[in-house]
Formats: structure tokens, C-alpha cells, sequence
């Protein structure tokens, strides 16, 4: 999208300028990661133990972060991870100059807190920027959706008590088919009683037709021979003559 291409790169400059500001004025950027190097340095062994060694090293980390950061931001290469290292450079990189509540000089004070807002505002669009996923679904909805298809797809009793269900269910439907069953063996032996001897009376019935037939047909064949033969003859006796 158009915004984004926009958007990115305006958001990471200020990154970039003040990375690289750090980097060519090492002393000023000690002086605003001390406060956040002395509260790393107090935090529990295995954490304060992966802090660098010196708040000038730290400094440094911080400004290459924002840079290599910001870059990243700009040209839209893994976005979301560079807007939440960035995000994590704010405090270290400039909130230490911005402590507005040690300031004595009503003037001074007021420009600090308005640095230290413009800070926080910062931070805001970069948690905006880590949670864009462009219109594509986030991994925490993917895995929601996916745990309540799976919910929906498994039964609402648990354990013992569903396989007593299923079982139940294979049981009732297996008795239902026997039952179906005797009721079509029953029907089939009642409706095959009237139909078998409605047929052997009608066999019957057609075997005595067609003997009476056979009888007739028998008897026309004898005189049809009959009169043919006597037809015969006349012509034969017609012909010596």
C-alpha cells in the first residue's frame, strides 16, 4: 500500500538522524543511556550480566540499533521486528536527556517535557508499525480461529463419558438394523405365502388351457391333414386322365 511506503520511511528518519547523531557525539549519548544502563545494570544477574561492560559500548549498541533499525523500517524488509527494536531504543537512546522532572529552570523543563512527549508519541506509532500485518491475519487470530474449529469439532463430553456416548449410539443403531431387519424378513414371508400359491394356482390354470388347446390344435391338424390328402388325391386321379 501507498500509505505504508510513506509512512515508514517518515516514522524511521527520525531513527536514523538520531542513531547517527549518537554515533558522531559519543559523550552526549553516554549521557542519555546512563539512566537506562545504571537500571539494567541493577536488574537480576543473568539479565544485568548481558548488558555491555562500559555505557559508551551500551551507546553505541543503541545508535547502530536505530540505524540498522530505521533502515530496515524505511525500506519495508521485516517491518513489524524493526518497528519493536526501534520501540526498545527509545528509553536507552533519548529519554535519559529528557528527564524533565530534575529540571529547576521553568523554561528548560518545559522543553524537556515537550522532547520526552514527542518521545512517547514515538513509541506509540512504532507499537502501531510492530502490529501491522497489511491486512493479513495475525498469528494470535490464526491460532484462536484454530483452537475453536478444533473445540467445535470434538465432542462436548470428555473422556470416558464420550466413548460411553459413541458407544451408546453404535449400540441403538446396530439394534435398530436388526429390528428393521426381522420386520423385512416378516414382511417379505408374509406377502410370499399368498403370491407363491396365487402362482401355482395360475400354473395350474394355464397347464390345464393349454392342454385343452394342445387337444384342439391336435384335432384341427388331423383334419386339415385329412382334407389335404384327399385334395391330393382328386388332382393326382384328374391328371392320368
Amino acid at each position: 500500500m501507498l500509505l505504508r511506503k510513506i509512512a515508514r520511511p517518515l516514522l524511521a528518519a527520525a531513527f536514523i538522524g538520531q542513531g547517527v547523531e549518537a554515533l558522531r557525539r559519543p559523550q552526549q549519548a553516554e549521557q542519555a543511556a546512563r539512566p537506562a544502563f545504571d537500571g539494567l545494570k541493577q536488574l537480576p544477574g543473568e539479565i544485568a550480566a548481558k548488558v555491555p561492560a562500559d555505557v559508551e559500548a551500551f551507546a553505541k549498541a543503541n545508535a547502530l540499533a536505530q540505524v540498522g533499525g530505521g533502515v530496515l523500517l524505511a525500506t519495508g524488509k521485516l517491518p513489524r521486528i524493526a518497528a519493536a527494536v526501534l520501540a526498545c531504543t527509545v528509553i536507552p537512546g533519548s529519554a535519559g536527556a529528557h528527564m524533565f522532572w530534575t529540571e529547576p529552570d521553568p523554561q528548560r523543563k518545559a522543553e524537556q517535557r515537550k522532547a520526552f512527549l514527542t518521545d512517547v508519541s514515538l513509541v506509540g506509532g512504532l507499537m502501531i508499525a510492530a502490529a501491522d500485518t497489511e491486512g493479513r491475519p495475525s498469528l494470535g487470530w490464526r491460532a484462536r480461529r484454530a483452537y475453536r474449529r478444533a473445540a467445535d469439532a470434538l465432542p462436548t463430553t470428555s473422556g470416558d463419558a464420550a466413548l460411553e456416548t459413541v458407544g451408546e449410539k453404535v449400540s441403538a443403531g446396530l439394534q435398530a438394523g436388526v429390528e428393521h431387519g426381522r420386520e423385512l424378513a416378516e414382511m417379505v414371508s408374509e406377502k410370499a405365502g399368498p403370491l407363491l400359491e396365487s402362482a401355482g394356482e395360475r400354473g395350474a390354470q394355464l397347464a390345464e388351457v393349454a392342454a385343452d388347446r394342445g387337444t384342439e390344435l391336435t384335432q384341427a391338424a388331423r383334419e386339415g391333414a385329412t382334407t389335404l390328402a384327399d385334395s391330393a388325391r382328386r388332382r393326382i386321379r384328374l391328371h392320368h386322365w
